[in-house]
């Protein structure tokens, strides 16, 4: 009999420890212990973002240590050059994670009708809020939210208007290690002349796989369309993702416009967790 009270005794509480356990909530202030750290996932190095956020009470890194733009249109050749373009990412809670996209120089070369203009200096602000939806923790397929507003205080850079949009990053795991990835975004965005702003639509697809153990190659097509000038420009990307230690990735790739008047851009990238 008393060895029964005694076991009545310890079970209801060993029972009630073990439920706290598996309710546990963390946050910015009670950060996800690093035994229990998700693989990294991480926005880059496609356009296609990642729908799975940054987990609780840790930092990421993101950041282009270079990249070069070349935009040539009609009489335009511009050439832009950013050192350290880096997405500081936050995780709040378990589904929610704050960014701040950080400029941190950029070198712009505009060619006009023989003439040329230059300007160099820091770049834009932009601040990023990241809602998982589903499948943050498992599952094969996931999806966020991820409004986002731009800060026009760049010195170099010829905008002076706030820009905005929402982008709902989509993710799908599919059998044999592959990947796909997609997006759809709605931008509202300055004009070239600095008056006013235009609507734009972007959507993506990307699939990614490991080539060798650590390093996954992407490729990835997306358009962006102008709706009020119901102009197309259609881009196909690709790139080389390797994690070099834990919790440590870098890449470098492409993204080429098919279209003449299209962006073409070249990078070098680096990604780390805290």
């Amino acid at each position: 009999m008393k060895k029964f009270l005694i076991l009545s005794a310890i079970f209801p509480a060993l029972f009630s420890t073990l439920q706290a356990q598996e309710t546990e909530v963390y946050h910015l202030f009670h950060p996800v212990p690093k035994e229990k750290l998700r693989e990294m996932e991480t926005d880059r190095p496609n356009i296609t973002e990642s729908p799975i956020t940054t987990d609780a009470g840790h930092l990421q890194v993101e950041t282009d240590l270079f990249r070069l733009e070349k935009t040539n249109g009609e009489g335009l050749l511009k050439t832009t050059r950013l050192f350290n373009q880096a997405n500081l990412k936050l995780g709040i809670s378990g589904s929610t994670a704050i960014q701040l996209v950080v400029q941190s120089y950029v070198s712009q070369k505009e060619f006009t009708d023989g003439s040329s203009e230059r300007s160099n200096g820091f770049g834009d602000l932009t601040l990023r809020i990241k809602q998982n939806l589903l499948g943050n923790d498992k599952g094969d397929f996931a999806v966020a939210l991820l409004p986002y507003l731009k800060f026009p205080t760049a010195s170099a850079l010829q905008d002076d208007r706030y820009e905005g949009g929402v982008i709902v990053p989509m993710s799908l795991k599919l059998g044999g290690e592959w990947k796909l990835g997609m997006q759809v975004e709605f931008d509202r965005l300055q004009n070239e002349d600095g008056e006013g702003h235009y609507t734009q639509l972007l959507e993506s697809l990307t699939a990614s796989h490991p080539l060798f153990k650590k390093l996954d190659a992407v490729a990835e097509t997306y358009y962006t369309y102008d709706i009020q000038a119901h102009q197309w420009n259609n881009f196909l990307n690709a790139a080389l993702q390797l994690e070099v230690a834990k919790d440590i990735k870098i890449d470098g790739g492409l993204n080429y416009g098919i279209q003449h008047e299209a962006m073409r851009s070249y990078f070098l990238g680096l990604s780390f967790r805290l």
